[in-house]
């Protein structure tokens, strides 16, 4: 059961989800509120590249950071 593609595809959109919630959370509270724009950009990385921002928020100090990211990756 664990080996099946089914289960896999369900692992890794949980793994997606949490990414994204954890990362976005982060972001609000280090940034402050990200705007629908900013968090639809978000929501179309890749699982790899929300983790990547996940550690690279930790170096923001405004938006402009995040927009800059956005723009890089």
């Amino acid at each position: 059961m664990k080996e099946s593609v089914v289960y896999q595809e369900i692992l890794e959109r949980r793994k997606r989800e949490e990414a994204l919630s954890l990362t976005l959370r982060q972001l609000m509270r280090r940034i402050g509120e990200v705007t629908p724009q900013l968090q639809a950009q978000i929501q179309n990385l890749t699982t790899a590249q929300i983790e990547e921002l996940g550690v690279a928020l930790l170096d923001f100090r405004d938006a402009s950071d995040l927009i800059i990211w956005l723009q890089n990756n």
